[in-house]
C-alpha cells in the first residue's frame, strides 16, 4: 500500500468565528497530484493554510509523510507553498528570491546559489536570475515562485491558484509544464483551483469541495462520468449538466415506467439527440463554439430549458421546432437529497 503523503483527519477550521472547514477527512498518496476544486468560499485556500501551518486547525490532525505536524510551526513542516500572488520580494533579483529561504536557514551562500540555479533550470527560468520581479512577465514570475518552492526539496508542494493571473494561452502552456514537472519530480502536490478544466487536466485525483465539506473524491474520469451529487454534476462541466424532475416532460428512451417522486434525472448536453422522435421542443438560443454548437431548448411548450451539444454545421436555429431524445444509459438519477442513486 502506498504510504500517505498527506492525511487530514477530522480537520475543522474557522475564520474568526465563522466555520470554514467541517471535520474534513482527506488522504493524498505519496507522489500524487491532488487537485482541490470548488467555488469561491468553499474553503480551498483555508485547507492549504492549515496544511502549511499558517492557520491552526480547531479540531483534527494533519499528517505529512506519516508524521503528525498538527502542532508544528510552518518552518518545521518541510512544505513549500506557491501563492496566487507569487509573493516575491520586489527589491530582490530572481536568484535572491529563490535562495532567500535557504540563506535564512544558514545554508552557505555558494551551496544555496548552486541549488537555486538547478531549481531554476528545472522550471525554465535560469535565464531570468539577474532580473527583479518588476522586470518579469506573469508567467516568468510564476516560474520563479515555483523554483523558490522547489529549491527547498519539500515533502509536499501546496499550489494556491498559481495559474489564475495568467492569460488563457499562457495558462494552457503552463498547465502542461506543471504536469510534466510533477511527473519528473514525483513530489506529493496539492493544487487548489476553481477552474474545472485546469482540475480535470492536471489531477491524478480530484477532490470537490463545497462549503468546507468534501462532496466527492475520485479520478477526473470518475468525477465526470459518475458525479456523486447534484452539486458535482452541475459544477463540473460547461455547459452544466441538464437536470429535470424524474417525472418531468422528457422521458429518456428505455426509462423504467415508474420513477420515484422527488428524484431528478441528469444528462450532459452531448447526450441529447435531435431528430424526428422525442419530446417536442423549441430552440430559444444557439451558441456556436468552433466545431460545436450549444442549442438551448424549451421543452413541451412552456417546460424547462435543456442544453444540447450538436455539430455547428448541422445546428438548428432560434425559433425552430425540434424533437429531443436521450438514452436511459446516458442518464444519472439523483434522490431528493441530491445524491446519486446507484444502479438506477
Amino acid at each position: 500500500m502506498t504510504r500517505s503523503g498527506l492525511k487530514l483527519s477530522g480537520v475543522s477550521a474557522a475564520y474568526r468565528d465563522t466555520p470554514v472547514l467541517h471535520h474534513l477527512d482527506l488522504e493524498v498518496n505519496q507522489g500524487e497530484l491532488l487537485v482541490v476544486l470548488g467555488p469561491s468560499g468553499a474553503g480551498k485556500s483555508t485547507l492549504l493554510r492549515v496544511v502549511a501551518g499558517l492557520q491552526a486547525a480547531t479540531t483534527g490532525r494533519v499528517l505529512i509523510g506519516g508524521r503528525d505536524v498538527t502542532a508544528l510551526r510552518p518552518g518545521r513542516r518541510n512544505v513549500s507553498m506557491v501563492f496566487q500572488s507569487y509573493a516575491l520580494f520586489p527589491h530582490l533579483t530572481a536568484l535572491d528570491n529563490i535562495t532567500f529561504g535557504l540563506e535564512v536557514r544558514d545554508m552557505p551562500r555558494k551551496a544555496a546559489r548552486e541549488r537555486a540555479a538547478a531549481a531554476a533550470a528545472t522550471v525554465g527560468c535560469a535565464h531570468l536570475l539577474d532580473r527583479r520581479p518588476g522586470q518579469l512577465s506573469g508567467g516568468e514570475r510564476q516560474r520563479v515562485a515555483l523554483a523558490r518552492a522547489l529549491v527547498r526539496e519539500p515533502d509536499l508542494f501546496l499550489l494556491d491558484e498559481p495559474l489564475s493571473n495568467l492569460d488563457l494561452e499562457l495558462r494552457t502552456e503552463t498547465r502542461g509544464e506543471l504536469k510534466a514537472l510533477h511527473a519528473r519530480l514525483g513530489v506529493t502536490t496539492v493544487h487548489v483551483t476553481h477552474d474545472q478544466t485546469e482540475a480535470l487536466v492536471l489531477a491524478d485525483r480530484l477532490a470537490v469541495l463545497r462549503d468546507g465539506r468534501l462532496e466527492q473524491l475520485g479520478t477526473p474520469d470518475e468525477i465526470w462520468r459518475t458525479p456523486a451529487t447534484v452539486f458535482v454534476a452541475r459544477f463540473v462541466g460547461s455547459p452544466a449538466m441538464n437536470l429535470l424532475p424524474a417525472d418531468g416532460p422528457l422521458t429518456p428512451d428505455g426509462a423504467p415506467a415508474a420513477r420515484p417522486p422527488g428524484h431528478r434525472i441528469g444528462f450532459r448536453p452531448e447526450a441529447v439527440r435531435l431528430g424526428d422522435v422525442g419530446t417536442p421542443a423549441a430552440v430559444e438560443r444557439v451558441d456556436v463554439v468552433g466545431e460545436d454548437a450549444y442549442a438551448y431548448l424549451r421543452l413541451a411548450g412552456d417546460g424547462p430549458v435543456i442544453t444540447a451539444r450538436v455539430p455547428s454545421a448541422s445546428r438548428p436555429f432560434p425559433g425552430e421546432p425540434v424533437r429531443a431524445a436521450v438514452r436511459w444509459a446516458d442518464v444519472h438519477v439523483f434522490d431528493g437529497d441530491g445524491r446519486r442513486v446507484t444502479g438506477a
